[in-house]
């Protein structure tokens, strides 16, 4: 039978479950020293992918992967047909409504207009408060919009707070937590249950790899 196939999210989320899967027992030394592959085994009943966060949901959705490593922040953005099996306890953050230090955001009755690379989070938070804004999306870094005067806020993923106060921004509420969540494909689920069940409690096990606040 094939490998099981897991789409990692490049960077410190690949890093945090290469270490879990070590601590299982599994051989990642064809993670470590990768070079430019993408698609990598790991022991014999395992295939690492590797790819941008949005992309790993895309390939747990479709099917090509069996299981995927992922932010929460990307699985509220991006969508959510697949089932969502784990909380690793690492890549620990928090989505934060945050505006320029001093300035009363809720008082008043205008309009506000919010910048943000999560317009789906950022959406769902405001009609959860009943509140009407306007939502720019921004690419790049979030914190220049209430800084050039294009919005009120922000709503973004911080971790220790030090970019939004090095740019005269305080947090006024936070949303919600963020950590690295264990997503599998659907029809996965069904046709190889045993496997997936099987490596799912080996890291219930041995998950609590690093975080930060």
């Amino acid at each position: 039978m094939k490998p099981l196939r897991i789409a990692l999210t490049k960077g410190r989320l690949e890093k945090d479950t290469v270490a879990l899967l070590d601590r299982i027992g599994y051989d990642c030394e064809a993670v470590r020293n990768k070079g430019r592959r993408l698609i990598l085994p790991v022991g014999d009943r395992l295939e690492v992918v590797l790819a941008k966060a949005a992309d790993v949901i895309t390939y747990v959705e479709h099917g090509v992967c069996d299981m995927g490593v992922v932010g929460k922040d990307t699985i509220m953005e991006h969508g959510t047909s697949f089932y969502e099996v784990l909380d690793l306890g690492f890549g620990r953050c928090r989505f934060a409504l945050a505006a320029p230090k001093g300035s009363d955001f809720w008082s008043g009755y205008s309009s506000r207009t919010i910048a943000t690379k999560y317009p789906a989070v950022a959406r769902a938070f405001f009609e959860s408060r009943g509140m009407d804004v306007d939502i720019i999306k921004i690419e790049g870094s979030v914190e220049l919009a209430p800084l050039l005067g294009l919005s009120d806020a922000i709503v973004d993923i911080v971790e220790t707070g030090t970019t939004l106060r090095e740019n005269g921004l305080e947090i006024v509420e936070e949303v919600c937590p963020i950590s690295a969540r264990l997503i599998v494909n659907v029809a996965s689920m069904k046709l190889r249950k045993n496997e997936i069940e099987s490596l799912i409690a080996q890291m219930e096990r041995e998950k609590g790899g690093t975080a930060r606040d």
